[in-house]
């Protein structure tokens, strides 16, 4: 039988959320009904809420998620009732194009769950990156579910289903940063910290943290950064940014191996353009809005070499590095704990994306 349970929804573009009743259907044959015990208050959350992704109201907010699966359609293999999992939102299909070339982390035709969540009067609900976490209980495909050690903390696990797990394989995945490398990350919200603990993972020597907050910059120390430069004082664009200017000093002259915009607009990306050393590399994981457009001259594009690469959820493969990060916390190898800012409640979502904009948060998580 369907169940009703309480969830945060976005009913209209800009509004304020609202806890409501969400009915969750019975799992079609590779469906998979999860409790979920935590979920992550992601920037993404907020972007469906404003519409800054779509108008595909009302939206089912929440997808960094973990908890305990509850229920199996009769056709699941890969999970069983009481398996402690983190949602994913790539849920691979194993047949387009990108999967046959052996490239799953592209795949093109992700699965989502084959019945929709509804509000008690019958309107469809948009789930937000095809999850919809904060709630009680959510459908998913099995798919989306990945197995991870039940011995972690369920706020830290779920954040591996987003924002952490984008900053991370940003570093690790994308960059493919070796040992002894230099890495400069810009923007240090949760992603950017996440790269620049990958960075640390990966075994950089030289970990450049840039922001426009002294309490993120302290923070980056943390996490691995061994180097800070406080932007908020200064201006420029292009080659002649006092910004690339720092970076370059740092690093004899000569910039970075890597660089990551975790912010997405244009002044980080030039930014991030112009610190790398001649043939760096650079990564963008920041999401650029819709209006933005990349603007440099073509033959600083041609002349620095090196390459350019968007990195799309980390380029993970969450069943191969979920679990691995899971371990490497466990052992005390990833400090996946200490995104974990505050504690909270559903009635807690609207404050918290207020206390997301004010920067004193890596990640709110709510805890059901």
């Amino acid at each position: 039988m369907s169940s009703i349970v309480s969830g945060i929804v976005a009913l209209s573009k800009g509004e304020p959320v609202v806890k409501t009743n969400v009915v969750v259907p019975d799992p079609g044959a590779n469906d998979v009904i999860v409790k979920i015990q935590a979920c992550g208050v992601c920037h993404t959350d907020l972007a469906y809420r404003n519409g800054d992704i779509s108008d595909e109201f009302p939206y089912l907010l929440g997808h960094e998620a973990s908890g305990i699966v509850e229920e199996v359609g009769s056709a699941v293999t890969h999970v069983a009732v009481g398996d402690f999992v983190v949602l994913n939102w790539r849920a691979v299909c194993g047949e387009c194009r990108a999967c046959k070339k052996g490239e799953p982390k592209y795949c093109f035709n992700t699965h989502n769950a084959s019945k929709k969540m509804t509000l008690e009067d019958g309107t469809e609900l948009s789930p937000a990156l095809g999850i919809g976490a904060f709630l009680e209980k959510t459908i998913v495909h099995e798919g989306q579910c990945t197995k991870v050690n039940p011995e972690e903390d369920p706020a830290a696990a779920g954040l591996l289903g987003c924002g952490i797990m984008a900053g991370l394989g940003a570093a690790v995945n994308t960059a493919d940063i070796k040992r002894g490398e230099s890495v400069a990350v810009f923007g240090l919200g949760g992603v950017g910290m996440a790269a620049i603990a990958g960075a640390k993972l990966a075994g950089a020597s030289k970990i450049i943290a840039v922001d426009i907050d002294a309490k993120k910059l302290e923070w980056a120390k943390e996490f691995g950064a061994t180097d800070i430069v406080d932007s908020s004082n200064l201006g420029g664009e292009g080659d002649a940014s006092e910004v690339v200017a720092k970076v370059r000093e740092l690093t004899g002259g000569f910039g970075t191996d890597v660089t990551i915009d975790a912010v997405g607009i244009m002044p980080t990306w030039q930014q991030a353009f112009y610190s790398r050393d001649f043939a760096g590399r650079m990564v963008m994981v920041g999401v650029p809005n819709l209006t933005s457009r990349i603007d440099v001259p073509a033959i600083d594009f041609y002349g620095r070499g090196g390459s350019l690469r968007p990195a799309w959820y980390g380029d993970c493969l969450p069943e191969r590095d979920f679990p691995t990060y899971v371990d490497l916390h466990l052992q005390g190898r990833f400090p996946l704990d200490k995104f974990v800012s505050e504690r909270i409640g559903l009635d807690d979502v609207e404050e918290a994306f207020a206390t997301m904009k004010s920067g004193d948060v890596l990640r709110s998580v709510v805890e059901l």
